[in-house]
Formats: structure tokens, sequence, C-alpha cells
């Protein structure tokens, strides 16, 4: 899980007006800094499956997001994808 203070500065980072929590930008910074931090945690932990196919789910749920927002509006994508380092 997150530290708060790490997840609200994600959400201060990512947010689109003052009040947003739950916009696509925010949950995929979120999964990503999840996903990173599992990564890390795999590599003391070659044997943790369990926890494996719990990264398998967050890249999935993550995929489906940005799936969504590159449908939906493509330089929001963009901008996610640069701010996070995702793809090239």
């Amino acid at each position: 899980m997150l530290a708060t203070a790490k997840k609200t500065d994600l959400i201060e980072r990512f947010r689109t007006h003052d009040t947003d929590t739950g916009s696509p930008e925010v949950q995929i910074a979120i999964l990503s800094e999840r996903i990173g931090e599992l990564t890390e945690h795999f590599k003391t932990h070659k044997k943790d499956h369990a926890s494996r196919r719990g990264l398998l789910q967050l890249v999935s749920k993550r995929r489906r997001l940005l799936d969504y927002l590159k449908s939906h509006d493509a330089d929001r994508y963009r901008d996610v994808i640069t701010k996070l380092g995702i793809r090239k």
C-alpha cells in the first residue's frame, strides 16, 4: 500500500481540478506507483507468487485505464504517459 503522503502528492500532481481524486490520470498515477513498489519487492522476494498475481492485476487495470483515456482524449493520454515515463 502507498503511504498517505505519497498518495496525496500523486493526486496533487495529476488532478484535473481542485476536488479531483478519481480521474483516470490520478488512478493511472497511483497504480503506476504501486506497480513500481511491487517490482522492487520482487527483486528480493522472487518466490512471492501470490503478490505477483496482484501485480499482474494492477498492470491489467492500468492498461484498461490507459486504453480508455486514449480512446476518449488522446491529448490527456499523451500527457500522462510522458509525465509517468511509461512509453516511448
